[in-house]
């Protein structure tokens, strides 16, 4: 498992392909969406408690939110991949490498910079991960995933208005 992170931190193609093509990667891929979570949630709640907010509701919340935009994402990508682009995965395949893709969210650790960094490292890796696991060249690639992370940008501006909604109910 750390080697395959080490080759999603070097944006390599044929780690990419690896994940997808093993089925009993798709734990590891949850267990790396897990630690980003819960470093996800330690931030939010955090930045929560430091405003006037409740670090419990915004730990949960973003600790539930983080599995529920993996799945968005990986089924998003999946149907509008296969449907509009011709693309070939299953729904396993695309949990895989999102997920996988996720880990240079790790960086998020490193003060100030750390979260910009990694971010974009993920979104990279998201594109290369789409790309490889529809087997898309590079333009529907990127379509795919844009139109995936729309969806969850969405979400996740929906669950910030339900943590504040909530901090402010039971603050």
């Amino acid at each position: 498992m750390i080697d395959r992170i080490l080759g999603i931190f070097k944006l390599d193609v044929n780690t990419f392909e690896e994940i997808e093509h093993d089925s009993g990667a798709t734990s590891q891929a949850a267990i790396i969406v897990a630690i980003v979570a819960v470093l996800s949630g330690m931030g939010s709640g955090i930045g929560a408690s430091l405003g006037q907010g409740s670090f419990f509701i915004s730990f949960i919340l973003t600790l539930v939110w983080a599995f529920i935009a993996w799945i968005l994402w990986a089924a998003v990508s999946w149907f509008v991949g296969t449907r509009l682009f011709g693309g070939q995965a299953t729904v396993d395949e695309m949990l895989r490498v999102l997920g996988f893709a996720q880990a240079p969210l790790m960086l998020g650790l490193i003060p100030c910079i750390g979260g910009v960094i990694g971010g974009i490292w993920a979104l990279v890796a998201g594109f290369i991960a789409i790309r490889q696991g529809l087997d898309l060249d590079n333009l529907k690639a990127l379509f795919t995933a844009l139109i995936g992370f729309v969806f969850v940008a969405i979400g996740y501006a929906l669950i910030g208005s339900l943590a504040g909604g909530l901090g402010a109910i039971l603050g």
